[in-house]
């Protein structure tokens, strides 16, 4: 799944460890998450879109949507 986690964080000056530590998971998700070798779980998802102040659908690309 398509994201713009690294640009938002990046954006904040954040590093993954401190995202990490804000969403309470590990460095190694947030990075997989970025890489997009990992697709957060839900709550994961809305989690950091909160965080980042805006809808899951902007930080998160729906792959099913043409």
């Amino acid at each position: 799944m398509k994201n713009r986690l690294r640009e938002e964080r990046l954006a904040r000056g954040l590093s993954q460890g401190e995202l990490a530590e804000r969403m309470d998971v590990s460095r190694q998700t947030i990075n997989a998450v970025e890489a997009d070798k990992y697709d957060p779980s839900l709550p994961l998802a809305y989690k950091l879109a909160a965080f980042f102040d805006m809808p899951v659908e902007t930080l998160f690309s729906n792959p099913f949507r043409s």
